[in-house]
């Protein structure tokens, strides 16, 4: 190859390089424009986002701090780092602010220092005299990053959404929020924990919940954007627990539900509402009329009593009437008291809801007789609290009460005895007028003594004897029961008089000690008694007397009767001489038979008569009887007949007694019966006894005789016996019986003894009853 083509060669090598070197100049020259075109478009982008962020900065009132090795350097927020400085009272200088946070409170720093040299994020916040500095800390790369904010002062403590969840974790009721579907958000860990989940999303995603009806009161609080409230029973921790569900709507969106604990309130709330059951039920029992009206005057409550007591019907007290409209309804019955202008009435009726203090008690007459006890007393709970009662019959109980009382008392003023009644305290309750007397005390000391102690100081001058008042404080204020036992017993007094006291325990706990001055009754009791040995003797005397008189009498009487019968039996005498003979044994029997009345009368009051007791055949004492009077019956032209039932049986008494009894009522009936009359002896049975009865057809014993019939010695010029129906009474009430006599003038007379079937015990022998 030629030189000339060497160079040819090389220009055009070196042209190529040159027009490659070109267009690779312009094809850098178009690079790097485009590059540059791209940066400046992404500075501008950047110089936008830095202006955006100091704008967002300023517009949320935040600074925006760097922190690097060289220092710190404000990167956003000039206006926010014053207003902090300000609050923290540094300079503006983001060096300064930072140095305060840290001196403000040593966790500051810690947590600072933790930011710087290992990246951890931090939030917390500094107070200052004029507020206070949140901050919130973040690493990125090399460098940390402040986010400060000045909060006023009512802003303070406001904690951030980290600080409020652990706040919210430290709950120990469940707290959750919630969306519009009920579906749980978030919770606190106490939410967790029941709910047995780790995180919300898991409880939502499982449909786990603690009440069904707290996700319902959600949906209904964020539908209804207004709070929502429900108690419901839970199962928490193996226990049943009243929670109180709170849901309120939050802004921005989804609902806060919050719970507490309210199982004691729910418990005394129960407690509460059974005790004011039973105090209604309690109410409902008492005889009283109640009835509560509310702070509103309306009827809140009302017993069964109010409602009987006024007759109102139960239906028209259920609709819960006001007290002025029940007032109305009762004077439209007319059960209320009569006053002249009801509506003042009413008016100051009313009016008693605004005096809270104690008032005093009322006493309603009603139109219809009854009379009331009104009692008012303010409710606890607002309004007023009416206590009708009826003391209508306790008003006539205390009428009749002290009515008895003052006619025990006039009573006891009355008596001669002196009578005092102490009650158990010892206290003085009732005394009459023989008492100041006896004591010769004065009804006013009598009142200033008051007691048993002060009594007895009144008493003492009259009666030294303080042994004897021990003794009687001890019957009225001692409670043993043998203490106050009935007692009895004499003493003297000072003036020599003789006192009988006695103490009796009443029925009420109290004691009744009654003296009485027995002097002239123990005088007039000496010269009773030996007036009684007196009469005694003289009645020994009249027995003795009687029994020798009769023995001297019988005597002679003996003889002559012996020697009647002889000379009856003798030959030789005219019929004239022996009429004479039989008249004289006639009147010596007839006197020797009243000398035997007399001496059986002496007998029997002496109480000397003893009775033979056997077993008698009632027909046959009967039988016996007519015989022995049969022929005296004959002399008369009197019919002597028997009538016996044939069950009358036997009696027990004295066969000799009881046929004297029938002799002399035989005797008496034959000398009351004309010739051709009729004399009849009867027995029957009845009702334990039989009766003996002599009939006769007589003439009868008048009316004013039958009176003294039986009396002893009764005149024969008044148609009288004489000794021997006084004998007939003797002799059958000797036996236990009672003698009676029927009987009108001109149609005879009926003589009934009514003996017992069987004798008493000691009837025979009566001087052998000790």
């Amino acid at each position: 190859m030629t030189s000339s083509d060497l160079i040819l060669a090389a220009t055009a090598g070196a042209v190529c390089l040159a027009l490659c070197a070109t267009l690779w100049a312009m094809s850098q020259r178009r690079r790097f424009e485009d590059h540059l075109v791209r940066l400046k478009a992404r500075a501008a982008t950047l110089e936008t986002r830095l202006m955006d962020s100091q704008g967002a900065a300023e517009a949320f009132e935040t600074a925006v701090v760097v922190l690097h090795d060289d220092g710190v350097d404000l990167v956003s927020g000039e206006d926010a780092l014053t207003a902090c400085a300000g609050i923290l009272d540094v300079p503006a200088d983001a060096q300064a602010v930072v140095v305060a946070l840290t001196e403000a409170d040593p966790s500051h720093a810690h947590k600072l220092k933790a930011l710087f040299e290992q990246g951890e994020a931090c939030a917390f916040e500094t107070r200052g005299a004029r507020g206070g500095v949140l901050v919130e800390g973040r690493a990125a790369g090399t460098r940390a990053w402040l986010r400060l904010a000045a909060a006023a002062a009512d802003e303070t403590g406001l904690p951030d959404a980290h600080r409020f969840a652990a706040f919210m974790d430290g709950l120990v009721e469940p707290a959750w929020i919630s969306g519009a579907d009920g579906a749980p958000v978030w919770g606190n860990a106490a939410y967790l924990r029941v709910v047995g989940v780790e995180t919300a999303a898991d409880a939502a995603r499982d449909n786990k919940s603690i009440d069904r009806a707290a996700d319902a009161l959600a949906v209904e609080a964020a539908k209804a954007g207004e709070l929502r409230e429900l108690v419901r029973w839970v199962p928490l921790d193996g226990r049943r627990r009243a929670l109180r569900f709170s849901a309120q709507p939050l802004e921005g969106g989804g609902v806060g539900v919050f719970s507490s604990d309210v199982t004691e309130v729910e418990d005394m709330r129960d407690a509460l509402k059974k005790h004011v059951a039973a105090h209604d039920e309690t109410l409902n029992h008492i005889a009283d009329g109640v009835a509560i009206f509310s702070a509103g005057r309306r009827l809140a409550f009302h017993n069964t009593a109010f409602a009987e007591l006024w007759g109102l019907e139960p239906a028209w007290l259920a609709e819960r009437p006001t007290h002025g409209e029940v007032l109305d309804r009762l004077r439209q019955r007319r059960r209320l008291p009569e006053t002249v202008d009801y509506a003042k009435w009413k008016a100051a009726e009313l009016a008693r809801y605004e005096d809270l203090g104690p008032q005093a008690d009322e006493m309603w007459d009603l139109p219809d007789g009854r009379t009331l006890r009104v009692v008012r007393q303010p409710h606890p709970l607002g309004g007023m609290l009416l206590l009708y009662s009826d003391i209508t019959g306790e008003l006539r109980l205390k009428a009749q009460y002290n009515a008895l009382i003052q006619v025990q008392q006039a009573t006891l003023d009355k008596l001669n005895d002196a009578v005092a009644v102490f009650g158990s305290d010892g206290r003085l309750r009732l005394h009459n007028e023989a008492f100041e007397t006896f004591w010769n005390v004065s009804a006013q000391a009598l009142e200033a003594a008051v007691d048993f102690e002060g009594v007895v100081e009144l008493c003492v001058p009259r009666l030294h004897d303080l042994s004897f008042w021990r003794e009687l404080k001890g019957r009225v204020a001692d409670p043993d029961p043998q203490m106050r036992a009935p007692t009895s017993g004499e003493t003297r007094t000072s003036d020599n008089r003789i006192v009988v006291y006695q103490s009796r325990p009443l029925p009420d706990g109290a004691t009744l000690i009654a003296f009485a001055d027995v002097t002239d009754t123990r005088a007039l009791q000496n010269a009773l008694d030996d007036r009684s040995a007196a009469l005694a003797e003289a009645e020994r005397l009249k027995r003795d007397f009687v029994g020798n008189v009769s023995y001297e009498l019988r005597t002679p009487l003996t003889t002559i009767i012996g020697y009647s019968e002889l000379l009856e039996r003798a030959d030789g005498l005219s019929e004239r001489s022996r009429g004479h003979v039989a008249s004289v044994r006639a009147a010596a029997t007839q006197l020797a038979r009243s000398i035997d009345d007399v001496l059986d009368m002496a007998q029997i009051d002496a109480g000397e008569m003893a009775l033979e007791i056997e077993d008698i055949r009632v027909a046959g004492l009967l039988t016996d009887a007519q015989e022995r009077s049969l022929k005296a019956a004959q002399l008369g032209g009197v019919t002597l007949s028997v009538e016996c039932d044939k069950d009358v049986g036997l009696i027990r008494g004295d066969h000799k007694r009881l046929s004297q009894i029938l002799d002399h009522l035989i005797e008496n009936a034959l000398r009351q019966t004309p010739p051709d009359g009729v004399v009849t002896l009867s027995a029957r049975r009845a009702l334990g006894e039989v009766r003996l009865d002599v009939s006769d057809t007589g003439r009868g014993v008048p009316f004013h005789v039958q009176a003294h019939i039986f009396d002893r010695f009764v005149g024969r010029d008044r148609g009288g016996p004489g000794l021997g129906l006084a004998l007939v009474k003797a002799l059958v009430e000797l036996h236990g019986g009672w003698v009676a006599l029927e009987s009108e003038p001109g149609a005879g007379s009926t003589f009934t003894c009514h003996l017992p079937e069987t004798q008493q015990p000691g009837a025979a022998q009566p001087e052998f009853g000790f």
